[in-house]
C-alpha cells in the first residue's frame, strides 16, 4: 500500500524523543466486531520525558460489563520493540508489514465496571482476566495530519483474531483502525477543547471508512456525567453523519501534580440517511479541573 510522501516505512517504528515532559509517541488500535456486539481499543504511549510508558485497553459488548486496563507506571520498552511489562500486564504491538499489517497481543488483569463513570473515580471494580490476540490489516492509505512538530497518521481496515474476557472467548471478525502519533501532547488543557475537536474512526455500510484522519470533523456533546452524548460528524465527502453513543468506555488521565483529565470514549452507532448505518469509536477530551473521586458533571 502506498504511503503519503510525508511518511516512510520507518515511521511505523519508534522515533527519537523530543524535548519536554509532554513529548509523547503513541500507537492506537481499535476494533468493532460485526454487528457491534463486541468492541474494544488499546493504546500504548511512550513518555520518555517522564521516564515511562502508559497502556490503556478496554472492551465493551452485549452482556458484558465495561472491562478496563489503565496502567501509567510502566518501564519504557527496550530499544527496537514495543513490548511492555508491569504487574499483571504484558502487551506487545508488532508491525509485521509497514502500513499493511499490525499484530497485538495482551495478557492482563483488568477491572470490570458496572457503571462506566467509575472510571472517572476510584476505578473500583471486580478483577477479571483480559486477553487480546488480534491483527489489523489496513485497507486505506495513511491519512496524515498536518503537524508542525512531530507526526500523526491513521488507517482504517479489517480486524480479526480472539478476545478473552474472564472465561469467555470471542472470535473477532470486523473492522477497526490504527493511529500513530509523535510530538507534544497536552492531556491537561486548562480550557475546554472545542466540541468539534472530537476524534472519530469508523465505517458506514457497505464499506465507507470515516476516519481516522484530519478531514473528519467530529462535533460531539457531553452529558451531565461527562460521557459522550452524541453529535454530528462531517465525513470526507462532506456528508453529515449522526453519532449515537451505545456503549461507554471512558477513562481518567492523572497528572503528576494532581490534576486529572477525563477522556470520554464510546462505541457509537452511525446514521447517514435512509439505509446507511455503521459503527465507530469516538472520543472527546475534557479539561483538567477535577481531582480523583470527583463525580461531578463534565464540561
Amino acid at each position: 500500500m502506498m504511503a503519503d510522501p510525508a511518511i516512510t516505512d520507518a515511521d511505523e517504528g519508534r522515533h527519537g524523543p523530543g524535548p519536554g515532559a509532554d513529548w509523547e509517541e503513541s500507537w492506537y488500535f481499535d476494533f468493532v466486531a460485526a454487528g457491534g456486539q463486541l468492541a474494544g481499543y488499546a493504546r500504548l504511549a511512550l513518555r520518555p520525558g517522564e521516564g515511562g510508558a502508559w497502556w490503556w485497553s478496554a472492551v465493551v459488548g452485549r452482556d458484558l460489563p465495561y472491562v478496563l486496563v489503565r496502567e501509567h507506571d510502566i518501564a519504557l520498552p527496550r530499544a527496537g520493540t514495543l513490548e511492555i511489562r508491569a504487574s499483571g500486564l504484558w502487551a506487545e504491538p508488532i508491525c509485521e508489514t509497514p502500513f499493511e499489517h499490525w499484530g497485538l497481543s495482551l495478557e492482563a488483569f483488568a477491572i470490570a465496571l458496572d457503571d462506566p463513570t467509575d472510571a472517572y473515580g476510584h476505578e473500583r471494580g471486580d478483577p477479571i482476566p483480559l486477553g487480546l490476540d488480534l491483527e489489523w490489516e489496513p485497507e486505506t492509505p495513511p491519512a496524515v495530519w498536518p503537524v508542525a512538530s512531530g507526526g500523526r497518521y491513521g488507517q482504517a481496515g479489517a480486524v480479526h483474531g480472539e478476545v478473552l474476557v474472564g472465561s469467555r472467548r470471542f472470535i473477532v471478525t470486523g473492522t477497526g483502525a490504527t493511529e500513530h502519533a509523535w510530538g507534544r501532547r497536552d492531556w491537561w488543557p486548562r480550557t475546554p477543547p472545542a466540541p468539534d475537536s472530537g476524534w472519530l474512526a469508523g465505517r458506514l455500510d457497505p464499506g465507507t471508512a470515516i476516519g481516522p484522519g484530519p478531514d473528519v470533523v467530529a462535533d460531539l456533546a457531553l452529558d451531565d456525567r461527562g460521557l459522550l452524548a452524541g453529535g454530528v460528524v462531517t465525513g470526507p465527502d462532506g456528508a453529515a453523519v449522526t453519532v449515537h453513543p451505545i456503549r461507554h468506555a471512558p477513562l481518567q488521565v492523572p497528572a503528576a501534580d494532581g490534576r486529572i483529565s477525563r477522556l470520554a470514549r464510546a462505541l457509537c452507532r452511525l446514521e447517514a440517511g435512509v439505509g446507511r448505518s455503521g459503527w465507530a469509536w469516538a472520543e472527546r477530551l475534557q479539561p483538567a479541573s477535577r481531582t480523583r473521586g470527583d463525580r461531578t458533571s463534565g464540561t
